[in-house]
C-alpha cells in the first residue's frame, strides 16, 4: 500500500522545458581547459538561472581575462576582473547572510526538517573555465540552497508570502547584475578593442602609403578580423541576455 501515488508526480518535464528555453553558448573558440564540477538544483529558481547566465558569464569572463587582455593594457583588464569580483562577493556574502537568517528561525521555531521538491533534480557535469565561473557556481547553488528553506518557513507561518517574495526577487536580481555586469564589460572591451583596430588601420595607411601593407598578415586588417570574430563569438551571449529579459 506505500506504493500507492494519488497524484502524478514529474519525471523529468520540468527540467525539459528549463533546458529548451536555454540558449545555445558557442564555446567552439574557447580553448581553455575546464574543470568539471558535478553540481545539482533543485529549485525552479536555481535550475532557471543556471540554464540563463552561467554560460553567459563564461563566455563573458574568457573573453576578458583572455581574448581582451591581449589587445588592451592588463591593469584595465585586471580592475575588471576584479569589480565581477567585489561583486559577487557581495552576492556570496549576502547569500550565506539569508541562509544563517533562515536557519535562526529555524532552530528558534522548533522547525527540523526542510520543504523538498517533487521534480526532479537538474544533475550536471559543469565545465567551469575559470575562477569567475567558478564563483558564480558558487552563488547559484547557494541560491538554489536558499529557497526551499524559505519556503519551509512560508508553509510554517514564520515568515509572509510576501516577505518570501520580496526576499526572492532581491536575491535573483543580485545574481542576474552579476551576470549582466560581466555582460556590459565585455560589450565595453570590445568597444575599445574595436577603437584600437580602426586606429591601427589609419595609422598603417598613412605610414606606407598603400592598402597592401594594412593587409597584411599580423597588420591591422588581421587583427580587426580577430576581433569581428569575438564579436560573432560573443553575439550568442547577448541573445542569451535577450531571452532572459524576455523570460
Amino acid at each position: 500500500m506505500s506504493d500507492i501515488q494519488i497524484v502524478k508526480l514529474d519525471q523529468g518535464g520540468a527540467n525539459a522545458r528549463i533546458l529548451a528555453r536555454q540558449a545555445k553558448a558557442d564555446f567552439r573558440r574557447v580553448e581553455a581547459a575546464s574543470l568539471k564540477m558535478p553540481s545539482r538544483f533543485t529549485s525552479a529558481d536555481g535550475k532557471r538561472l543556471f540554464v540563463r547566465m552561467f554560460n553567459s558569464l563564461q563566455l563573458n569572463a574568457h573573453f576578458i581575462s583572455v581574448i581582451a587582455r591581449t589587445r588592451l593594457d592588463h591593469d584595465e583588464i585586471g580592475q575588471v576582473e576584479a569589480a565581477m569580483r567585489t561583486q559577487m562577493e557581495t552576492v556570496t556574502e549576502n547569500l550565506n547572510k539569508a541562509i544563517d537568517g533562515a536557519e535562526a528561525l529555524f532552530k528558534v521555531n522548533g522547525i527540523t526538517s526542510v520543504a523538498t521538491y517533487d521534480t526532479v533534480p537538474l544533475d550536471l557535469q559543469v565545465g567551469v573555465l575559470s575562477s569567475s565561473g567558478r564563483r558564480f557556481l558558487e552563488v547559484l547553488i547557494k541560491l538554489d540552497q536558499l529557497m526551499p528553506l524559505l519556503q519551509t518557513l512560508e508553509i510554517h507561518e514564520v515568515i509572509s508570502p510576501q516577505q518570501v517574495d520580496i526576499e526572492r526577487a532581491g536575491l535573483k536580481r543580485q545574481v542576474r547584475d552579476v551576470s549582466n555586469g560581466a555582460r556590459n564589460f565585455a560589450m565595453g572591451l570590445r568597444r575599445r578593442m574595436n577603437a584600437l583596430g580602426g586606429r591601427d588601420d589609419v595609422d598603417g595607411a598613412a605610414g606606407s602609403g598603400t592598402t597592401e601593407a594594412t593587409a597584411a598578415p599580423g597588420g591591422a586588417i588581421g587583427e580587426t578580423a580577430v576581433v569581428a570574430a569575438e564579436d560573432a563569438e560573443l553575439a550568442v551571449v547577448d541573445r542569451s541576455e535577450a531571452v532572459q529579459v524576455g523570460g
